[in-house]
């Protein structure tokens, strides 16, 4: 009996009684705020003027979850933003890169038209179409050819240097043998020391120089321009500096821009002429005055000697 009255269960009546009493009092609340009167009215006041102060730490999670939620969508709003800077700073570099390139195609087009070697040196400009896709030629094609009067051997420029030659020549098209092809020899002048060099290519993009004479009076960032020699190229034309390559080896960095070579200029080679005849380059002797007869003939007498 005693084992029985142990095992008698008091949790199922007192929580039905707590439920109750619950439900009792959230019912008389709600009926209490909702009833309209003054005495209703200011039990309400004072109870919220006497109970609510006090619930400020009751609050407090309340509060931080409500700025945790403002934080998370200022948050959101800002990573939008950001994203959309991203895009226009993405979009204002293909702009800028476009406006780099229209500009330097620009000025290569200015120097190709301000340009002034040689009176009577014409060219004829062209587009690059294609390059030769091969790691042991270096050429590329230019939309100009025998119809437009090209000639092999004639020199091509892309306005800020010397480029190569041509190295054959179709109706509509024309080869490009490059600076760099192992093929190409170049006569080169460096300057001021004024020595005779070949700009020998090796399909890297400095060529060294070979055949110098007096390396020792080069130095880096000397200028170095066609030299004429051999009727290859006109002289004059500019071609690169001087620069020491990591082999110790004299080399050059081609003024060319060879990484956007967009359009070229065909400069129309003209033989150089050759004077065989030194009698027209002297004047002739002025004639004598006539002299009566058994007159001295008088000596001539050298320049700038005076009289006396």
């Amino acid at each position: 009996m005693a084992k029985d009255r142990d095992d008698t269960d008091y949790a199922g009546p007192v929580r039905r009684i707590l439920i109750a009493m619950l439900v009792l009092v959230l019912a008389f609340t709600f009926l209490a705020w909702r009833i309209d009167s003054p005495r209703v009215e200011r039990f309400r006041a004072a109870f919220i003027d006497r109970f609510v102060p006090t619930f400020d730490w009751a609050m407090v999670p309340v509060t931080k979850v409500m700025g945790m939620v403002e934080g998370f969508q200022s948050y959101a709003r800002i990573y939008a933003q950001n994203q959309e800077l991203r895009r226009e700073l993405q979009q204002m570099k293909s702009w800028k890169e476009a406006a780099v390139q229209l500009e330097q195609q620009n000025a290569k087009l200015l120097a190709q038209n301000q340009v002034r070697l040689d009176p009577k040196l014409t060219s004829v400009s062209g587009v690059v179409l294609a390059d030769s896709g091969s790691p042991f030629r270096q050429s590329v094609l230019v939309n100009v050819g025998s119809r437009d009067g090209i000639v092999d051997g004639w020199a091509t420029m892309d306005g800020l240097g010397l480029v190569g030659r041509i190295s054959g020549v179709g109706n509509s098209t024309s080869r490009v043998i490059l600076l760099t092809d192992t093929s190409s020899r170049v006569p080169v002048t460096i300057q001021p020391s004024g020595q005779r060099a070949i700009l020998a290519g090796d399909n890297s993009a400095l060529p060294p120089i070979d055949f110098l004479e007096h390396p020792e009076q080069v130095r880096p960032g000397d200028r170095v321009i066609s030299s004429g020699d051999g009727g290859v190229f006109p002289a004059g034309l500019l071609v690169g500096q001087v620069l020491q390559g990591t082999d110790r080896r004299l080399r050059v960095r081609l003024s060319a821009d060879y990484e956007r070579l967009d359009f070229l200029r065909v400069l129309r080679s003209h033989p150089a002429e050759q004077l065989r005849d030194a009698g027209v380059l002297i004047p002739p002797a002025p004639p004598l005055p006539a002299l009566p007869e058994g007159a001295p003939i008088p000596t001539p007498k050298p320049p700038g000697a005076s009289d006396g």
